[in-house]
């Protein structure tokens, strides 16, 4: 079964309603990366950024996967899929995909401020100041943050490097490093950019640019995937 590998941004999760910050000027809800998405604003204002991602994962509670999702997982039946993804949601994993990695942490999960390998399952939308681990420390988002390494980004670039076809859906490529990993795909591959603006990436003859938003996107790559079969 050949290997069909996916990146996927905020795009995707755009049409189910999950607002995205790059659309609104660098703000989230009037927000700003700086105050709310590093580590120096977590030192800073600890409460403000729990309360930003209460109500983060408060409104990704309240969305469903959309049809660019389902399609996702639908290609299962047809390839050995895994989606690298930019989201921090979980709506790859709600619509069946069942190989995701999160390149940028995960909403719904909490960790240690003492140890990062402690990392929990959230039972709710709300993270409190003395919500703590079980070495006494306080539990963060588990989020990467601007600013903090990205621990999956060498399991990432091995996928890629072994992708079949390779599909890029709902990201601008421009926040990095996951963006680099369009340039692991083998040359001999194909690869497919679903967005509507065309990314701004050197051309290669293997690319193939679909501008349209994800869920027509999803449907016009099912009809490229089958004449490539």
């Amino acid at each position: 079964m050949k290997k069909l590998v996916v990146l996927s941004g905020a795009g995707v999760s755009a049409e189910s309603g999950i607002s995205t910050f790059r659309d609104n000027g660098g703000l989230w809800d009037n927000h700003r990366i700086e105050d709310v998405a590093t580590p120096e604003a977590w030192k800073k204002n600890q409460e403000l950024v729990l309360d930003f991602y209460n109500q983060r994962r408060k409104q990704a509670s309240s969305v469903k996967p959309n049809a660019a999702h389902y399609a996702l997982a639908e290609l299962e039946k047809s390839y050995d899929v895994t989606i690298i993804t930019q989201n921090v949601d979980n709506l790859h994993e709600i619509a069946g995909s069942s190989k995701v990695i999160h390149l940028h942490g995960e909403l719904f999960k909490s960790r240690s401020t003492k140890n990062p390998r402690l990392v929990y399952e959230m039972t709710s939308w709300e993270l409190k100041t003395g919500d703590l681990c079980e070495l006494g420390s306080q539990l963060r988002p588990h989020i990467v943050w601007f600013g903090e390494e990205v621990p999956m980004m060498e399991t990432a670039v091995d996928i890629t490097e072994k992708a079949d076809i390779f599909v890029v859906i709902g990201t601008s490529l421009a926040v990095y490093p996951a963006a680099g990993l369009v340039h692991y795909v083998p040359a001999s591959k194909p690869v497919y950019i679903i967005d509507p603006a065309q990314p701004e990436i050197s051309l290669k003859p293997n690319m193939t640019f679909i501008r349209e938003k994800a869920t027509l996107g999803m449907e016009i790559l099912a009809q490229k995937l089958e004449a490539l079969a």
